[in-house]
């Protein structure tokens, strides 16, 4: 197959990266899952590498969202819903019977497409809220972990002196960092972002994306997106999902440059999707 054009912003540290990951966070294996009788996620198998940013792309409707679900069992919340095949967190199987799925949640950790601040919270309980309903009452231990979260988050030094204002006063990119910080609160190993620059100016896009790249030195990121330039200008890893089915996974750079499979060179080139 021919290279595709390279999409702008893919970075050169990309190109030391040949293999796929070896270093797994996330051992998925024949997952699919299932709303009713509609097959929506089709026997899935990858690895999700640690300390990584793994992109999810595809066009709408192709499973993206369901297989970050998966991820950390949001889709029991569904009694439509059910999954067949494994899923291991370093290990653990995360549906194991043993296994409760509040402490799934907690390990990974999830950021929505819309920022969902409690409105009624200030600046400080949002990003507290989990430790307290984790049964956390030490006031010194919550004032760290807040100014904690916020720096990781990159929005200390902007709301440092808002602490107690109204959550949703901030404004839609800062709200969208506080719900990072919201989720790094609880110390998790994986944070899942479903599409959470879509609603954001380029301005504040350029924030999540910078943080992103800072955070995974710390954390493991998978991130669902349907921008095909922010894939390449954040990840490590890239996956291309199709009616259900994984399509192709490798290395961001040979998914955009040199794609294994037609169908994702169509996609990235913009001949479909």
């Amino acid at each position: 197959m021919n290279a595709v054009q390279v999409l702008p912003g893919v970075v050169a540290h990309h190109q030391i990266m040949e293999q796929k990951p070896t270093n797994a966070a996330l051992a998925v294996r024949n997952l699919s899952v299932f709303f009713g009788a509609n097959e929506v996620l089709k026997r899935v198998s990858l690895d999700i590498a640690s300390n990584a940013v793994t992109a999810i792309i595809g066009p709408s409707g192709c499973g993206k969202s369901t297989f970050l679900r998966a991820l950390n069992r949001m889709h029991e919340l569904n009694p439509e819903a059910r999954m067949t095949g494994e899923i291991r967190l370093f290990g653990d199987d995360i549906y194991a019977s043993t296994v409760e799925p509040v402490l799934v949640r907690r390990r990974v950790g999830m950021v929505f497409q819309k920022s969902n601040p409690f409105p009624t919270m200030t600046v400080s309980e949002n990003v507290t809220v989990g430790l307290r309903l984790n049964g956390v009452r030490d006031r010194r231990v919550l004032i760290e972990r807040t100014e904690q979260s916020l720096r990781m988050a990159a929005l200390w030094d902007e709301v440092k002196d808002r602490l107690h204002a109204p959550a949703i006063s901030l404004s839609g990119g800062q709200q969208q960092r506080l719900c990072i910080a919201r989720a790094l609160a609880v110390q998790p190993d994986v944070l899942l972002m479903d599409e959470p620059a879509s609603a954001l100016d380029p301005l504040a896009t350029s924030k999540i994306e910078d943080l992103i790249l800072e955070l995974k030195k710390k954390y493991t990121i998978v991130i669902v997106t349907h921008n095909m330039q922010q894939a390449a200008r954040a990840s490590d890893f890239t996956a291309f999902f199709y009616l259900g089915e994984l399509v192709e996974f490798g290395v961001t750079t040979k998914i955009f440059t040199s794609p294994s499979q037609k169908r994702t060179e169509d996609y990235v080139t913009g001949r479909f999707g």
